[in-house]
């Protein structure tokens, strides 16, 4: 008698394991949940378990940006952000849901707090505006937080993102010279309003004047005083 081995078992078993593959591929993330405590880095960016997280949708005031109240006073604006993002959080564990990765290698996420999403609390309050160039998730809560005069809207501030192409484009060009020789005083915004630096102070040589953001020279303590501006104490 002829034995005849079949093949069908065999067929069946490889298609079953591409069956299995693709089922992987289709149920697999595209990026894996990142939760853990973190730690702030500014107003849209977090450190979870040695993550660097770019908060999606939003964007916050950089470090060292400052905003201007109605009466004309500047204040340190991103300081803000990032002090009462870290309020919000408080040491507790987030839970990041990541969207993509940027060009920094960051992965960009939409944070949560419990149910609650730290990137529309962010923008609600007034602490970050709505990213439109990214997505428009959060534009409702940014033009609520506008109505209100929530925080950052109380008063007048540029758009970080113009905040930072400024930066860029200031860190390219030489400092600022002073109109004459003989008018080396330095008046500049700082957390507490107008403060004008003379020679030999302390942050005199650090202090970097920005005529495009109103700072200015002056030739005199009497003139800067005259315009408003107040002596550093040191």
């Amino acid at each position: 008698m002829t034995h005849r081995h079949s093949r069908r078992p065999a067929r069946t078993s490889t298609a079953h394991l591409l069956a299995v593959l693709l089922l992987c591929l289709v149920v697999a993330p595209a990026h894996a949940e990142i939760a853990g405590r973190a730690s702030v880095v500014d107003g849209d960016t977090l450190d979870v378990r040695g993550t660097r997280i770019r908060l999606y949708g939003i964007d916050a005031p950089e470090s060292d940006q400052r905003c201007t109240q109605p009466d004309g006073t500047s204040w340190r604006c991103g300081q803000r952000s990032a002090l009462e993002l870290d309020a919000l959080i408080e040491d507790r564990p987030v839970r990041c849901v990541p969207r993509s990765t940027d060009r920094y290698g960051r992965a960009v996420a939409e944070c949560w707090l419990g149910g609650q999403s730290i990137n529309r609390w962010m923008v609600a309050q007034g602490w970050a505006t709505a990213y439109r160039e990214y997505s428009q998730q959060f534009v409702a809560d940014e033009k609520s937080a506008r109505a209100s005069r929530r925080n950052l809207w109380s008063g007048t501030f540029e758009a970080p993102a113009d905040h930072r192409r400024g930066r860029t484009n200031a860190a390219a060009r030489p400092p600022a010279q002073a109109p004459r020789p003989s008018c080396r005083i330095k008046g500049n915004f700082s957390s507490s309003g107008r403060i004008y630096h003379s020679p030999g102070q302390r942050d005199y040589d650090k202090t970097v004047i920005d005529p495009a953001a109103g700072e200015r020279w002056f030739c005199s303590s009497a003139e800067a005083q005259a315009a408003g501006w107040r002596p550093a104490q040191r």
